[in-house]
């Protein structure tokens, strides 16, 4: 009877403790526009004051808070997308005063111990954040009510601070033109969700922001909060390895013996069990199951669902049924739910990233919610790849399935591998050199020519790959209690080096000057110089074929021009792996007992072979555009203006095919003089005299460009550009204060050399001129090196869509 009577009285406090505060004109029933929402917490919304009010049981108790962007501004280039997430953090309430605190403590650093003193030490010695001071409008028994409204009514997301770091004005929030979105606005017993529409007013600067805004002075976007219950303690993290392809993460434990590593370093994954433990071949007890926004279109619907269920594959072999799923998301759910890993269907401007991220318990690794973001524009740059590459609108007819079945193929891929982010996978950038062992490469389209023509049929994969399977193995497979779990993991990572699967991630491959053999971003091939030649020879192919076939009829020949941009920067990326080899490393995240390649040079041999098909990309017989393919090519249309898409123009309205040819020469140059491989070449030399080295390098460049000649008009005004860009690049490796004094020295003897040359050669009219222009240009430099400020060619068109913006 007691029992029941403190019940009762519980269910009153519950359901009744703040009738003073909302019933104080209206009696025992609440003020007319009181709504309350029973769930993980209690809250009240006050629709005559459009309020929040938030009912606090229980202090001291740790919970999750995830803030993220609901409705976004639209613009890839600034980056306030819709579904985007913010940070998720462990916070817990503290009273204090007429307060109650809302605190995050500090996780990076901790004492994993019994000793109570040793804890607090650890915990007093870094700081807190405290994250917001709700004040107290009643109390009663312990339960507090407090005003919410303005932890929620904030710019949580940064917004204001993202428009001015990117140039597009200041902003502040106005809440008057502010407000609670109700209709995402739910609780659930293990989560609160919380939707707040914001109005920023500012003075706006930028392009991007007008772009996107039908009044930029007022920018309105949504912003969400989640209260979410931690996970119990049953999660068991899981030791992490360079080797091991995932996302690692760490903390400080200043209990650690003194002997032993203080950084603890653990993965991030799912929770995922078997229900039948000993089973070969067992049912998970709850499966990873993924979401697709219902406001994705077919056939990408059917793609997206195929290549996100590529990933059922890899945990089937690790003994798992139906382990892994991929659903479309129920009628009414909310994408921001925790409750649901997503893959959002994400509408900009412009075309750009793609992304996955995810949101994590801190202290442990352990995914809660998985998050995709695609870009819906994505489809189309493939589609127009492939336009670009076969003609498929000649006489009048529309054939271009094969278009749209590579932009589907790509479609596949891309989910699978977005999806991989979420599941705790990091890039693996040596894959495409591996027999396409990962989705979780950057993949260009891989085609052949057969009798002439350009074959589609192998562009993309069909399934998961070798390495993924591994990922998954090291990260989701069940060990029994009685064998060695690390020992286990380490057996999984020596199968896969003996089978001669190999990772190399993001810091391996994004930089210009990186070193790596294996690790490049959009190339194909594991003879990577070969491949550069292949991808020249379809290129070629094309460019021989294009014409206005290659666009509808009743379209634009500026449609026309801007089909054409992806097909003549086709080699762009094989370039740049190609040149990697120059100055390049074989190496592995090895670990002492391993047996992986710790590290080892290229061979001068390879070097060379590189440099010999890098070389043919500055080649004018390959990059100049044909002169009857210029006439395919007026001044733009109207209401067909240049874009970022576009060629540049130095000629006004008329297309300009010289800068085509300027910008191609210095993205092969900006690689192959890149400061950080020329220092590299002096290093390697020193060891072993059959490297290549710098003043060879720059001896077959000037060969290949200074000392090259044409008879025909068009051609040698293009090799004109062609050398500028060589002299100019010399320039800044020359006056490059962050390379070795030996490469500025082989430089500047170079450039004398050249001088020399140039001063040396027969040459009349037009072209006379020229050289004396150049001589002046390296006698002006000789004066004043570090006075030298480069002449930047037209900006090369966007090419790489997709970015690294994944978030834990």
């Amino acid at each position: 009877m007691k029992k029941l009577l403190l019940l009762l009285l519980f269910t009153s406090i519950s359901i009744n403790g703040f009738s003073q505060f909302f019933t104080e004109k209206t009696g025992d029933k609440f003020q007319k526009g009181i709504t309350k929402y029973e769930g993980y917490f209690t809250f009240y919304y006050d629709e005559n004051k459009d309020k929040i009010f938030l009912q606090i049981n229980d202090l001291e108790k740790e919970f999750l808070y995830v803030r993220s962007l609901s409705e976004g501004v639209g613009s890839n280039d600034i980056g306030l997308d819709r579904g985007q997430l913010g940070s998720g953090v462990v916070v817990h309430l503290k009273k204090a005063g007429n307060k109650i605190m809302l605190i995050q403590p500090n996780l990076d650093y901790r004492a994993i111990t019994d000793n109570k003193e040793e804890k607090q030490s650890v915990k007093e010695a870094f700081a807190k954040s405290v994250l917001h001071g709700f004040v107290i409008k009643e109390e009663k028994n312990g339960v507090f009510l407090v005003d919410a409204t303005d932890f929620f009514m904030r710019d949580a997301h940064g917004v204001a601070n993202t428009l001015a770091r990117n140039n597009q004005g200041n902003y502040s929030l106005d809440k008057n033109k502010s407000a609670f979105n109700l209709e995402r606005t739910k609780a659930f017993p293990k989560n609160i969700e919380f939707d707040v529409m914001l109005t920023f007013k500012g003075s706006p600067k930028g392009y991007n922001i007008r772009s996107v805004t039908p009044d930029a002075s007022l920018v309105t976007v949504h912003q969400h909060h989640s209260f979410v219950e931690l996970p119990d303690n049953n999660y068991k993290p899981r030791v992490f390895h360079p080797r091991s392809g995932s996302f690692p993460m760490s903390y400080l434990d200043y209990a650690t013996p003194v002997n032993q590593p203080i950084k603890k370093r653990f993965i991030y994954r799912h929770r995922l069990e078997k229900k039948n433990p000993n089973a070969k071949i067992s049912e998970p007890k709850e499966p990873i199951i993924y979401y697709l926004d219902r406001g994705t279109p077919e056939p990408v619907r059917s793609a997206l669902l195929d290549g996100g269920s590529w990933w059922n594959q890899a945990f089937e072999a690790i003994g798992y049924k139906n382990a892994f799923q991929i659903k479309m998301l129920p009628e009414g759910a909310d994408p921001l739910d925790v409750r649901y890993n997503m893959v959002q269907w994400v509408h900009r401007s412009t075309r750009g990233w793609s992304y996955g991220g995810s949101i994590s318990d801190p202290r442990t690794g352990e995914i809660i919610k998985g998050h995709v973001s695609l870009g819906s524009l994505r489809i189309r740059q493939d589609f127009l790849i492939a336009q670009a590459l076969q003609a498929p609108y000649k006489n009048n007819t529309v054939a271009d399935d094969f278009a749209l079945q590579m932009a589907i193929a790509r479609i596949r891929q891309l989910s699978a591998h977005e999806i991989g982010h979420t599941l705790g996978f990091a890039h693996n950038f040596s894959a495409s050199t591996n027999g396409r062992a990962s989705v979780m490469d950057y993949p260009h389209p891989k085609f052949s020519l057969n009798n002439g023509k350009i074959d589609f049929s192998d562009a993309y994969d069909t399934k998961i790959g070798a390495w993924d399977k591994v990922t998954v193995a090291y990260s989701y497979q069940d060990f029994p209690e009685s064998v060695n779990e690390e020992e286990e993991l380490r057996k999984i990572l020596e199968n896969a080096a003996e089978n001669g699967l190999k990772y190399l991630s993001d810091q391996d491959a994004r930089s210009q000057g990186s070193a790596s053999i294996s690790a490049h971003l959009w190339d194909n091939g594991g003879n990577i110089h070969d491949e550069l030649y292949n991808i020249l020879k379809i290129r070629k192919t094309a460019i021989d074929n294009f014409s206005a076939d290659n666009i509808k009829t009743n379209e634009p020949y500026s449609v026309l021009e801007d089909v054409f941009v992806p097909l003549y920067f086709f080699h762009r990326f094989q370039t740049e792996a190609t040149v990697k080899l120059i100055g390049g490393l074989e190496y592995s995240y090895a670990v002492k007992g391993d047996n992986q390649t710790v590290v080892k040079q290229v061979s001068g041999t390879t070097e060379r072979i590189a440099l010999q098909a890098v070389l043919q990309t500055i080649n004018v017989d390959e990059i100049a555009i044909p002169k009857e393919k210029l006439e395919l090519f007026p001044p733009r249309a109207m209401g067909y203006g240049r874009s970022r898409e576009s060629f540049s123009s130095k000629l006004g309205v008329a297309f300009d095919a010289f800068s085509a040819v300027e910008t191609a020469t210095e993205m092969t140059l900006n690689l192959l003089l890149n400061p950080q491989r020329s220092s590299r070449l002096i290093a390697h030399k020193s060891l072993n005299k059959n490297q290549l080295g710098l003043e060879e390098l720059i001896d077959e460049l000037v060969n290949k460009t200074i000392k090259k000649t044409y008879k025909d008009a068009y051609y040698q005004e293009l090799q004109n550009v062609v050398n500028t860009k060589v002299l100019e690049q010399l320039f800044a490796l020359g006056s490059n204060t962050f390379s070795y004094a030996q490469v500025n020295a082989i430089v500047h003897f170079k450039i004398d050399e050249i001088k020399s040359i140039l001063k040396n050669v027969k040459s009349t009219g037009v072209q006379k001129m020229y050289h004396k222009a150049m001589i002046k240009m390296i006698e002006d430099f000789q004066k004043n090196p570090t006075s030298f400020k480069k002449n930047y060619a037209p900006k090369i068109p966007d090419g790489s869509p997709i970015g690294t913006n994944y978030k834990f």
